[in-house]
């Protein structure tokens, strides 16, 4: 598993930069960051030879002509004065900024030493976790790319500080909207067998994802894409889908995605793309958010999921976000009526079934805490401000409203929503909550900070990201497919495919690593004579 999350960019007071250049500035400026800390520098381009974003798990490809152009993910971004429109480059840089035909290109895409991805996604820095095997380990390696996110900040500020570049003062949010008609997205990934028809899939997954925003969502102030209704709502996201299942991600955006990208041995694998949840900076919704649906999944996988199917799906993910009482009445296809709670009771009971008398620590975790939480749900969202994201946003939020007196068409309450995801220790307004213990931690600031610089042990992601951190220089490009090597004193490249996602671990390639230091005498021990 492994999330992907893009951050909303904003320069405070300074109109009129492009989204674009201004994110570029935060993937090329950790790239400066990355080299002062790595012999040749700690990250890699990426590849894009095994991209595949126009397959469709329904068993056809869109013909390239009809994909939005935020569909071709496989393509490079190049921001240079000759790829990108004068009146662009007109509105990136101002008159005081150097002119745009003397503007170096800019790195926009690469992979780092913890097997992570840092790129422009359009609009947005993104910053793609490496693959992990359990939810503790997604956790901690998102919240790594805050860590990522805060560092390049305090360095273009001090770089500007110093007088060594021009830019504007830039803020980073991990949020999902700017609450003016545009959303911007936190996904998931799984790993699932190939052999489960995705029909079974998307009857398992919507019910639970139209109701896992109980326990995972961000908290919105605002009703409507574009916040022209009053009031605050559990998700960040639910109010911008409008299809049940499609391949789209920023158009039309469905509940359950169809891309059939596996970034991994095809036959016997499937990615599932996962569009629908929001950003999290509280710890335990995150976990929750990956624990729970991991859970789902193997059930859907043994056939085990709860039968049932809500009537107008789309409608109902939206009703589910805007209801703050938890009681309102879902009409299910076989004419029962239930309340969002009920739906995430059969879904947990039946995980609860299925897990072993014995099970690991995290589906025991798992489980005993959204039991935990189902169960405070029902009391109401006070009782569990200090776990959930949402409910803690909206006790603040609540008591601003009490104590100055404000509606919920104020516009102090949405820059307090937007101060609760900046991404700023001192600044954030969730970080700060969690500093004093007022929301919830699962890992500790420094377990995360480890994981800005180390991979994963136990996926090919340990491989891929020690390839960069001991050969960062001889490493000339790597996805999560593949890492290739360009030989020493030699015109030849190496590519290493990395198919499997339970390979390249530190118990097999660990001792590799340790017993050859020079590339060449690495890749002979790992891939054998050639």
């Amino acid at each position: 598993m492994g999330a992907e999350t893009e951050y909303g960019i904003h320069t405070p007071g300074r109109g009129g930069f492009n989204a674009t250049w201004l994110s570029s500035q935060i993937v090329h400026g950790y790239a400066k960051l990355s080299s002062e800390h790595a012999a040749g520098g700690a990250e890699t381009p990426w590849d894009y030879s095994d991209e595949s974003p126009l397959a469709d798990a329904r068993g056809w490809t869109m013909p390239r002509e009809q994909a939005h152009p935020s569909q071709l993910t496989d393509e490079p971004q190049v921001l240079t004065a000759a790829g990108i429109a004068l009146s662009d480059w007109e509105s990136a840089y101002p008159l005081d900024i150097a002119d745009p035909v003397d503007a170096p290109p800019m790195v926009m895409n690469m992979v780092l030493g913890n097997g992570a991805r840092l790129y422009v996604d359009h609009a947005h820095p993104e910053y793609s976790s490496p693959e992990v095997s359990n939810p503790e380990d997604a956790l901690i390696w998102d919240f790594a790319g805050d860590t990522v996110a805060r560092q390049v900040l305090s360095a273009i500020a001090a770089r500007r500080a110093a007088g060594e570049e021009e830019l504007p003062e830039i803020q980073l949010y991990k949020n999902n909207t700017d609450s003016k008609s545009a959303s911007y997205g936190s996904h998931e990934n799984y790993l699932m067998p190939r052999s489960v028809p995705f029909g079974q899939i998307v009857a398992g997954l919507t019910p639970f994802f139209i109701t896992r925003q109980l326990i995972c969502a961000a908290g919105r102030v605002g009703i409507g894409q574009d916040s022209a209704t009053a009031g605050f709502q559990l998700s960040q996201r639910a109010d911008f889908f409008e299809a049940e299942v499609g391949l789209e991600t920023t158009i039309r955006r469905p509940i359950i995605n169809t891309r059939d990208e596996p970034h991994a041995m095809a036959d016997k694998y499937r990615r599932l793309h996962v569009i629908i949840g929001d950003a999290n900076l509280s710890q335990l919704s995150h976990y929750l958010k990956f624990g729970t649906t991991a859970l789902v999944l193997d059930l859907i996988e043994r056939g085990l999921a709860p039968k049932l199917e809500v009537w107008e799906p789309v409608e109902a993910l939206r009703a589910v976000s805007h209801d703050l009482s938890l009681k309102r009445l879902y009409r299910l296809i076989d004419g029962r009526r239930v309340t969002a709670l009920d739906i995430q009771w059969m879904y947990l009971e039946a995980a609860q079934r299925a897990a072993e008398s014995s099970p690991d620590r995290h589906t025991a975790l798992v489980l005993t805490r959204w039991e935990q939480l189902l169960t405070g749900l029902a009391v109401g969202p006070e009782a569990v401000t200090e776990q959930l994201e949402w409910a803690a946003k909206l006790a603040l939020l609540q008591q601003y409203r009490e104590r100055d007196g404000l509606a919920w068409d104020d516009a102090r309450l949405a820059l307090i929503d937007l101060q609760w995801a900046d991404v700023r220790l001192d600044k954030g307004l969730a970080n700060r909550l969690q500093a004093r213990g007022r929301l919830e931690t699962l890992v500790s600031q420094q377990r995360i900070d480890a994981a800005v610089l180390n991979p994963p042990e136990d996926t090919r992601a340990y491989f891929r990201g020690e390839s960069i951190r001991r050969f960062g220089p001889q490493v000339i490009g790597a996805s999560w497919d593949s890492v290739i090597f360009q030989l020493p004193n030699q015109r030849r490249l190496q590519k290493v495919p990395t198919r499997d996602p339970l390979r390249g671990t530190k118990e097999l390639v660990g001792p590799l690593f340790e017993a050859h230091q020079q590339l060449e005498d690495f890749l002979s021990a790992l891939l054998g004579p050639r």
